[in-house]
């Protein structure tokens, strides 16, 4: 099952006061494990920055006016995230209002609701007690944020990654060894190239265990049904 992470940053909490994104951050994962797939984009908000905004992000208009605007980038945007995958979001109202916005304004489709997995949410029902910002996550279930001077799109979206596998029930909850994980890169284009990562290392066992435990099997009697299987 193909999921994306997804993080913004914005001018302010308010797309219908004419608040616009300045940042989107997207990670992919498969049967739960990240692929190594990410889309990430700074946007020409094409308005000023308010200071409390700036404060969270370390955004400046300086720096923004230079990369380009949401309507330059909506098409790679759409092709990664596609059109079935849930959107794994922390707060998602807030985010999905943001894109919903950007969208309507260059008249492409919105993006539908039942698509959100909001894991805002679902730390509320897992855990009785908040916080429940991403910080407070982190620290319950001991996940690194030391790279996290300042709010940021993409590397939010890593660290969520990270909190959403453990609102599951833990990082190693959905391994997804049925199928084998593949590392997928988004062309511009829209084209998904696939590169298989490298076949698993070798048994550490050495001839001398393996006898050993044939041995042991051998004492159990013909009831050990998995004697066949060594």
């Amino acid at each position: 099952m193909r999921e994306i992470v997804l993080d913004t940053e914005t001018t302010g909490l308010d797309p219908n006061k004419g608040d616009r994104l300045v940042e989107i951050g997207c990670v992919e994962l498969l049967n739960r494990i990240p692929t190594g797939a990410t889309f990430h984009a700074y946007l020409n908000p094409e308005r000023d920055m308010p200071a409390e905004a700036f404060a969270v992000h370390g955004l400046s208009i300086d720096f923004l006016k230079n990369h380009k605007r949401f309507a330059e980038v909506a098409d790679d945007f759409l092709n990664f995230i596609g059109d079935e995958a849930p959107l794994v979001i922390h707060n998602a109202s807030f985010d999905h209002g943001f894109l919903c916005a950007e969208l309507k304004r260059i008249d492409r489709p919105l993006i539908a609701r039942d698509r959100l997995v909001d894991t805002l949410a679902l730390a509320r029902r897992k855990h009785a007690a908040g916080p429940y910002n991403l910080d407070a996550l982190c620290a319950k279930y001991g996940i690194d944020t030391s790279r996290r001077t300042k709010h940021g799109a993409l590397l939010d979206s890593e660290i969520l990654a990270e909190v959403y596998l453990e609102l599951l029930g833990g990082r190693q909850a959905q391994l997804g060894l049925t199928e084998s994980v593949a590392e997928r890169i988004v062309s511009r284009d829209g084209t998904v190239k696939v590169r298989t990562r490298p076949a698993a290392l070798p048994s550490r066992l050495t001839d001398a265990e393996r006898t050993a435990h044939r041995e042991f099997i051998a004492t159990l009697g013909d009831q050990a049904i998995w004697r066949n299987y060594l």
